[in-house]
């Protein structure tokens, strides 16, 4: 393989960079040439390609967001799109791409491995960290850390004024954000969508608390939980114990940014290296990943069809340790 393409698709994520810069480096160790695709797949089906080399990716390992910038590609989900991405990659020589992504980035390489036979490794770059066939993905560390420093100054604001916060963080299908910030951020209550948790749960637990002269409260949300956001249970909470002084705090997109943890840096690099001796092997349709601490390559259909599921040890501690 002489020459191979990598992009970054869908939502950004702390340490993409650092992927980026080890599938450059990586390639270029090996005598490999690689170019850019801006945009993802929507750059792909444009032609926008950018040649790479060790220069390209200096002073980049400790950005957050993306230097190939990201997009979703409404087109690329017709045959004639990927058609259209097909031809750009052989005019520009392109034979294998390293995919850094989630699930919809990898569903759309596996369709167009399938019909242009273009081998693709994928990474998981995305900070839910819902991909099964790794314990972690590139960006969830930092946006843990992000969320929970936010959580510590509302702790400060709910203790000083009696109030119960409802926060609310990402994760729109997984409890993994969620989870540590309850545990780390010492929460009453988390709300995720594997558990399904009832708002009437969430009210008992409060009174029950109340009635201990407990008087401030975190009840961490779950953007994708199944009873609603943090807006519509603060409401049902308040009309069942209008005594009770909620906020609502919905941490949003700055979970997505912001300069890589440590963790989240050694993790892209490690699979950027990964994903490129993955191509240079002849392996496809496979994402990279760290299971156990070992590497893995698991194939796309698994990663996007397969639950990762919650540690239910993790629900236990935030059980005993909210009494």
């Amino acid at each position: 393989m002489k020459r191979i393409g990598v992009f970054t698709s869908g939502g950004d994520s702390p340490g993409m960079n650092a992927a980026i810069r080890a599938v450059v480096r990586t390639a270029t160790y090996h005598g490999i040439e690689v170019y850019g695709i801006m945009r993802g797949y929507s750059g792909m089906i444009k032609g926008e390609f950018v040649r790479l080399d060790s220069a390209s990716v200096s002073n980049t390992v400790q950005k957050g967001g993306t230097i190939l910038k990201s997009a979703r590609s409404q087109k690329f989900m017709t045959k004639e799109g990927r058609q259209q991405a097909f031809d750009q990659l052989v005019n520009h020589g392109i034979e294998g791409l390293v995919a850094i992504g989630g699930n919809g980035t990898f569903t759309g390489a596996m369709i167009f491995e399938e019909e242009f036979g273009i081998p693709t490794v994928g990474a998981p770059g995305t900070i839910d960290n819902d991909l099964f066939g790794t314990d972690y993905t590139i960006g969830y560390d930092t946006a843990v850390n992000t969320a929970l420093e936010c959580i510590d100054k509302i702790r400060d604001t709910a203790d000083s004024h009696d109030r119960c916060f409802f926060v609310e963080v990402m994760g729109r299908d997984s409890g993994y954000i969620a989870i540590p910030c309850a545990i780390g951020g010492g929460a009453e209550i988390v709300m995720i969508p594997e558990t399904q948790m009832s708002v009437d749960v969430v009210i008992e637990t409060l009174q029950s608390g109340w009635r201990r002269s407990k008087t401030s409260f975190i009840v961490i949300v779950a953007e994708g939980e199944e009873e609603g956001n943090a807006t519509h249970t603060a409401a049902r909470v308040k009309e069942a114990i209008p005594q009770l002084d909620t906020r609502v705090t919905v941490i949003g997109h700055i979970q997505r940014g912001g300069s890589p943890t440590a963790a989240d840096r050694l993790l892209g690099s490690q699979i950027g290296i990964a994903a490129v001796e993955g191509l240079m092997n002849g392996m496809r349709n496979v994402m990279a990943g760290i299971v156990d601490r070992k590497l893995v390559y698991t194939p796309f259909v698994d990663t996007i069809n397969k639950k990762k599921l919650i540690n239910q040890s993790f629900m236990r501690m935030v059980e005993i340790l909210s009494v």
